[in-house]
């Protein structure tokens, strides 16, 4: 029979074969880590291979993702869709088993990981997830939502600042159901950490209101104890510190950075198997081991065992409990479409000449009745952003509820709303200021690059948001996001635009959406129900000339308002032109050719109007084309000023078209 060493020495085999084949990755971590996760996914995590997606399963976050060979070799020992084959072509085009793990290519694989520290931040979303969904789903006697949050973490997650970000939140709301296992092992690729990092993290940690513990990584029933005592707490996260050393079992490289990022060389991999007593070849593992790491069993028991629970919870609740499967497979209420349809009726109804951010807040309000899912926020601007409403119950330390103020942490909140749409159940959006969007970019991508329902409402959108000064005035941003794959960005130009960009953004299940909205009043415009649909197409004719156009001004957000008055003068003098909305781009360039060919004529001259930067929009007029933009910093003065400084006005749209024609 195999002992737990055996156990764990098959991650150790698995972790130096598969780097060794690649001749690419981390084999350091899974070697040095192997006993901690011995101990929490054979005897502590509850979870089903034959269903990753069981609904109550516990959520494993490997945070430190360089060490992908650990995860993926948990999956396959303990009996996930991961094959031997699989963990041969490891870092291999197309393989399950990729260089960081990737959400959605293998099974049991929460989130991906490999930017540090957003790992941790996507656990500190789960367990925040967890705690609200079972605030309001759990019933006394029917605990349907109660599982838990693992997470290992490196040196590396420990030093990124978005870890900071979001630790420091998981204390205050005492997530007690998350718990992290710190991979001290003092190396990073740049050798021993003590010249760069000497933090007293324990002691950081405690200050955040966590409950911390430190083992030696490496003994068995030293970290299984911890476990037991971090399951006591029940109103703080827990940080377990796990003394390893790097490479455990490699003769001559463990302990240094020479096993951290690179293959071990089969030499070195040969002495690692006589070192450890491991008398197998490679990619190869003996049946008691398998059957010592088997999960199947006991996973579909601990399912079956929900599943009966919460058919009582059925019985007792029925309404809740369809509302639960409603929000977990991520299904839009029943009265959806009438609802969402009505509010965008009302909103152009009422053709309110508000800025497009007050717009929003309407719709929020509008909106979060029909849909319970939504979990609100911002970073430390509400009253900016204007994302709340009176339909939300504002987390306040440990109490829960569906709108969060996460404090001047942008990353961390963006990092945080990734973990909570991937648990599910939950449709999290989160604001701040646009310019802000640079501290929070790559969780924004990663939130694309995993396909998430994230919705990031972005205020105070260009120049026009006025006094704060270049520091606060958006130039490249919008630009950048939309150059983010499966990044939908909407820039509305009045009220109506921004209500349908919001329900686009609901209904998007494929990825995230930026709505990037402005300070300064919007023109009130009361739209042809007809232009609804074309709204949802990205970009439309907003008005047009009798005949032929001239010319075309495609314009949004607060420059739509300044080319229906350019359009209107050049009319008037006898250039026929027609105005194009464009609110966004990524959704226009998705239309088929007849229906982009019908917006912008082929062989019209075009001219683009937006207070961001030009470049962008000269795929859309061409060499001969030309864009009324800013390609410089903004200044500090009133917005109305500013446009009129840097040139959006009438006459320097009227005099751009004429230099066009």
């Amino acid at each position: 029979m195999a002992t737990r060493t055996d156990l764990a020495n098959a991650i150790r085999a698995l972790a130096m074969d598969a780097v060794q084949k690649a001749n690419s990755g981390h084999p350091g971590a899974p070697m040095g880590m192997a006993e901690i996760a011995e101990v929490l996914w054979n005897h502590n995590l509850s979870h089903n291979p034959k269903n990753p997606h069981w609904a109550n399963r516990d959520r494993f976050v490997l945070s430190n993702g360089h060490g992908s060979m650990l995860i993926y070799s948990l999956l396959h020992l303990t009996g996930y869709d991961v094959s031997m084959d699989d963990i041969k072509t490891f870092r291999q085009l197309h393989s399950k088993c990729a260089g960081h793990p990737e959400y959605s290519y293998a099974p049991g694989v929460e989130t991906t990981t490999g930017p540090l520290g957003q790992g941790i931040a996507n656990g500190v979303g789960f367990a925040m997830a967890e705690k609200l969904l079972a605030s309001q789903f759990n019933k006394p006697g029917h605990e349907v939502v109660d599982h838990r949050t693992w997470v290992f973490l490196g040196d590396g997650c420990m030093m990124e600042g978005v870890s900071h970000e979001a630790c420091s939140l998981a204390g205050t709301w005492g997530l007690g159901k998350l718990t992290a296992f710190w991979d001290d092992n003092g190396i990073s690729i740049d050798g021993h950490i003590e010249g760069w990092y000497t933090d007293d993290t324990a002691k950081r940690f405690e200050a955040y209101g966590w409950h911390v513990q430190s083992v030696d990584g490496h003994d068995f029933d030293a970290i299984q104890k911890a476990i037991d005592n971090a399951k006591k707490v029940t109103d703080k996260p827990s940080l377990i510190c796990c003394k390893t050393i790097i490479g455990k079992g490699s003769p001559n490289k463990a302990g240094s950075h020479d096993c951290h990022g690179a293959a071990l060389g089969e030499e070195e991999v040969a002495a690692t198997r006589a070192n450890i007593g491991w008398n197998h070849p490679p990619f190869e593992i003996p049946a008691d081991i398998y059957a010592g790491w088997d999960a199947k069993t006991k996973g579909a028991k601990a399912e079956a065992d929900w599943n009966a629970k919460f058919d009582a919870y059925a019985k007792a609740f029925p309404a809740e409990a369809a509302e639960f499967k409603r929000r977990m497979a991520g299904d839009l209420p029943a009265n959806w479409k009438d609802a969402s349809e009505k509010m965008i009726a009302a909103v152009n109804e009422k053709a309110e000449g508000v800025a497009s951010r007050k717009a929003s807040q309407n719709v929020i309000g509008a909106l979060a009745p029909t849909l319970p899912e939504f979990l609100g926020g911002s970073a430390d601007l509400t009253g900016s952003n204007l994302t709340s409403c009176g339909s939300f119950k504002h987390v306040s330390g440990k109490e829960p509820g569906n709108y969060i103020s996460y404090g001047v942490r942008e990353f961390g909140m963006s990092a945080i709303m990734n973990g909570m749409a991937l648990h599910g159940g939950l449709l999290p959006f989160g604001g701040t200021f646009h310019m802000f969007s640079d501290y929070m970019k790559n969780g924004m991508r990663m939130s694309a690059l995993m396909k998430q329902r994230v919705v990031y409402v972005l205020t105070h959108d260009s120049i026009g948001q006025g006094e704060d000064g270049p520091t606060h005035q958006p130039v490249e941003n919008t630009a950048g996001l939309r150059y983010i794959p499966r990044m939908t960005v909407w820039r509305p130009g009045d009220a109506t635009e921004t209500a349908v960009a919001w329900v686009a953004a609901v209904e998007k299940k494929d990825g995230p959406t930026s709505l990037v909205l402005s300070r300064q009043n919007l023109a009130g415009v009361k739209h042809d129900p007809a232009h609804f649909s074309l709204i949802r197409k990205g970009g439309y004719v907003f008005s047009d000339a009798a005949g032929k156009a001239d010319v075309i001004l495609i314009a949004n957000g607060s420059e739509l308002d300044l080319a229906v008055k350019a359009a209107a003068e050049l009319n008037a003098a006898g250039t026929k032109t027609r105005v194009v909305s464009m609110p966004s781009t990524n959704v226009f360039d998705a239309q088929d050719q007849a229906y982009r060919d019908s917006v912008l004529t082929p062989g019209v001259k075009r001219v683009a109007i937006e207070a961001a930067h030009p470049d962008f929009w000269r795929k859309y007029v061409g060499l001969d084309g030309a864009v009324v933009g800013i390609d410089t910093f903004g200044e500090s003065a009133p917005g109305g000023a500013l446009l009129k400084h840097f040139g959006f006005t009438v006459e320097n749209v009227v005099k751009t078209v004429k230099s066009v024609l």
